[in-house]
């Protein structure tokens, strides 16, 4: 197995998606994934769009991304991640020091599929991997 990544030029545009998906596939590259850099998630639509028309398996850092039609996810649970730090202002707001507050590490993590583009890239997932999915879009 090689690693074929074309990195995307900023300005980064619909065209440069475009470039990098297409030089992706001439490239005989066998699936995708997808960095959490925010004009991915932007651009989400069109990144999972391009992804199907070139028959890329793709992973996605967010389950927007698989609601949007993406093939997969493997992202932080952003509610778990929200309800910590609320819990850390909280404590600010009580009187802690921040400095003394200990860092939370992300540690739940969701895994997402969308059975739909699934079927598109003629792939069939299997059944022990659903069963450990958080959500699984049909």
């Amino acid at each position: 197995m090689s690693i074929v990544g074309p990195p995307l030029d900023t300005p980064v545009t619909e065209m440069e998606y475009r470039r990098v998906v297409a030089a992706m596939s001439s490239n005989g590259a066998d699936a995708l994934i997808v960095h959490d850099q925010p004009e991915n998630l932007t651009n989400r639509q069109l990144i999972c769009e391009l992804a199907e028309k070139a028959h890329l398996p793709t992973i996605y850092p967010y389950r927007e991304f698989v609601e949007t039609g993406g093939l997969m996810a493997y992202a932080t649970d952003f509610a778990d991640l929200y309800r910590h730090g609320a819990d850390q202002i909280d404590l600010i707001f009580r009187g802690e020091r921040p400095a003394d507050i200990p860092f939370y590490q992300a540690r739940k993590f969701e895994l997402c599929f969308n059975l739909k583009t699934a079927k598109a890239l003629d792939l069939t997932i299997p059944p022990s991997l659903l069963a450990q999915a958080d959500e699984v879009i049909e």
